[in-house]
């Protein structure tokens, strides 16, 4: 079958991506693209890279039209966005998968508290499956919307998560995630931080202890972990274009060996798109793919591991795990669309 798909928010990073990769999707016709700003111009003036692949034209937003067109809708709209076209596609009886973070977080409290917004559909906060395919992969074959993660979280829950499965985890002490991620992590939007004067040459922590990110990686802690956890996490940026490495400072229940951390990670086995790394991680070895590539290092005393994972922010962490979740959802191998290996160099 051809699945028909509409993509709003079509002329940012993660729009861009999308495109890319459900072109080369045997299963899948882009139908419908839209653009707030550039309604009513030839999606390749957006995206030239995309010349002599699609021939669509840019449309304003409307529910109801693009229901006429599509079977499913990538949502890649700004936070805060999101909630009333989600609620208007699933009532249009629309497969939805939100990139934004409107659905992300399971309380609408939490969420008005970190993103200074009322959510106006909260109702449909439980309703939405987050969209970690390799953690939540049963929920996600079954549901018509899914609420896919954010970039930082991805890399961090895909190292935590078999670690809080085995219950080795000691409570009693911090879990330190340090995340470093390329530009495009910031959008498309031009801003004086995100210059090229302002960021070439240097790296810099930002948000630091208030990223909006944090509440959404101590929510799925828990519910991986069954239990509260407390999380100290620091984002910077880097001056790359892609990418996200992240480390993290586990603290363990016992002494664990080189031998005995790596049989943890054994619960991948089989995932295509989880990769171990022959010593550290590279974002270089990631890039333009949807491989999570993981390592883990034993300490000295045996009660602190380090862990660390590479992922393409704007693949992984993004467009593609958003892609391999519509897989998922159509009951089709995760890999279409999304085989091609990374860019190098």
């Amino acid at each position: 079958m051809t699945l028909k798909v509409a993509i709003a928010g079509a002329t940012g990073y993660t729009g861009g991506e999308l495109l890319r990769l459900l072109f080369l999707h045997p299963n899948v016709e882009v139908v419908s693209v839209t653009s707030e700003q550039s309604a009513g111009e030839p999606l390749i003036k957006r995206l030239p890279s995309l010349k002599g692949y699609y021939n669509l034209k840019l449309e304003q937003f409307d529910p109801k039209k693009i229901a006429e067109k599509a079977d499913l809708v990538f949502l890649c709209l700004s936070h805060t966005k999101a909630m009333e076209p989600v609620r208007q596609l699933l009532d249009l009886g629309k497969k939805v998968i939100d990139l934004s973070a409107d659905y992300r977080l399971r309380s609408a409290s939490l969420y008005e508290s970190w993103y200074q917004s009322p959510h106006t559909h909260p109702e449909l906060l439980k309703e939405g499956v987050y969209g970690l395919t390799e953690v939540y992969r049963d929920e996600i074959a079954r549901s018509n919307f899914i609420a896919n993660p954010g970039c930082y979280p991805t890399g961090a829950l895909l190292l935590l998560s078999p670690f809080l499965k085995a219950g080795c985890i000691d409570a009693s002490r911090e879990i330190i995630i340090d995340s470093k991620s390329g530009i495009s992590g910031a959008g498309r939007a031009p801003s004086a931080k995100t210059h090229f004067t302002e960021v070439n040459e240097g790296m810099v922590a930002y948000n630091i202890g208030v990223h909006r990110h944090l509440p959404e990686i101590e929510q799925e802690i828990r519910r991986i972990g069954g239990k509260k956890r407390s999380v100290l996490f620091t984002p910077y940026l880097l001056p790359v274009n892609r990418g996200i490495l992240t480390t993290i400072y586990l603290p363990l229940n016992g002494k664990f060996t080189q031998k005995k951390l790596e049989s943890v990670l054994d619960v991948y086995r089989g995932e295509p798109f989880i990769r171990r790394a022959d010593g550290a991680p590279n974002l270089a070895h990631i890039r333009g793919s949807n491989f999570c590539d993981l390592a883990v290092f034993a300490t000295p005393g045996g009660r602190t591991a380090i862990l660390m994972s590479a992922i393409d922010n704007l693949v992984k962490g993004a467009a593609g795990q958003a892609i391999q979740n519509m897989n998922v959802m159509m009951g089709w191998d995760d890999r279409l669309g999304l085989i091609s290996p990374g860019l190098f160099p």
